[in-house]
């Protein structure tokens, strides 16, 4: 009996969870289509075929969904845990190259492009699109910078704030590409033009942060 009621919660879980799922592939849709600001949980709740009461339950109100909906595509901007260690500057331009290249491939996604231009366009109506963005999508590269920056001054390879350092090697790594994204005049670079960027950028970054004298060549 124990195993068999085990086994219908384990269903349930699986079941619910692939609701969501479907319920946040909607919300995306709609915003997309209509804008956040004229999007009802109606719709959504219509498009996802299931009730507004299911809809509240498992995922929640209409700005819930949004943050949820960013906040699945920020979890690819983690740092991975197994970050190996960054004993010499060799290893931190591989880690940097190697994090500039899925954050590029990640954020110059079209539907992470999308969802930038959802933003700006609903600025006004529902700024709240812009705060979640910011505050969950963006934070969490800016996090992961961060914390490979804050790894580098610890083992004394570079000197700096992290925030800064983060921000530098960001600029380095976009330039003018975002912009470009955003108004539909530059294509996706591929993944050979990605790497290259990544790899230049990181290159560039270290030269204008030489190693502190007590981890200079000699």
């Amino acid at each position: 009996m124990a195993t068999a009621s085990m086994s219908k919660r384990g269903q349930k879980g699986s079941d619910e969870t692939a609701v969501r799922a479907r319920i946040l592939e909607a919300a995306f849709a709609a915003f997309m289509k209509s804008g956040y600001a004229k999007t009802s949980t109606l719709e959504i709740a219509t498009r996802a075929r299931v009730s507004k009461r299911e809809l509240y339950a498992l995922v929640g109100n209409k700005q819930e969904m949004l943050i949820a909906c960013i906040g699945e595509r920020a979890k690819r901007l983690e740092v991975p845990a197994d970050l190996p260690l960054l004993r010499d500057r060799e290893t931190l331009a591989q880690v940097l190259t190697s994090f500039g290249t899925k954050l590029v491939r990640e954020v110059s996604d079209p539907t992470v492009i999308a969802v930038f231009r959802l933003a700006i366009g609903e600025a006004v109506q529902a700024s709240e699109v812009a705060r979640a963005l910011n505050s969950i999508g963006r934070e969490a590269s800016r996090a992961g910078l961060r914390k490979i920056m804050a790894e580098a001054q610890a083992s004394g390879l570079l000197t700096g704030r992290p925030a800064e350092l983060a921000a530098q090697f960001t600029g380095l790594l976009w330039q003018d590409l975002m912009v470009s994204l955003l108004l539909g005049v530059a294509e996706r670079p591929n993944p050979r033009e990605t790497a290259g960027r990544a790899g230049d950028a990181a290159a560039a970054f270290l030269q204008l942060h030489p190693p502190p004298k007590e981890h200079a060549p000699e």
